[in-house]
């Protein structure tokens, strides 16, 4: 039996043919640009869908999240902000000083 395919906003993948993504094949894609750019029922079916484990692996390996999407997934799953590859990119790389 085939599990029933996430209802999210189009307005999330604006940039992409939304009718042809693949949500297996793009897994990583996917949940990455749910926590950056959807709503609280687009990461409720997200979670759903991938289930907790496989969207914390994911945004765990990210190469970029805003800030804000880091800390809501540290606060869901329950583990530090230094677990995000993202966190301590930004952290390395700080940006100049904004007068």
């Amino acid at each position: 039996m085939e599990k029933p395919k996430p209802v999210f906003n189009r307005r999330i993948f604006w940039d992409i043919n939304f009718d042809n993504l693949d949500y297996d094949l793009r897994s990583s894609f996917v949940i990455e640009r749910v926590f950056e750019r959807g709503d609280v029922e687009d990461i409720r079916q997200c979670r759903r869908y991938y289930g907790d484990e496989a969207v914390k692996q994911a945004l765990v390996k990210a190469k970029w999240l805003p800030l804000k999407s880091i800390y809501l997934a540290s606060a869901l799953f329950n583990n530090s902000l230094e677990d995000y590859r993202c966190y301590i990119l930004a952290q390395s790389n700080p940006l100049h000083f904004q007068y």
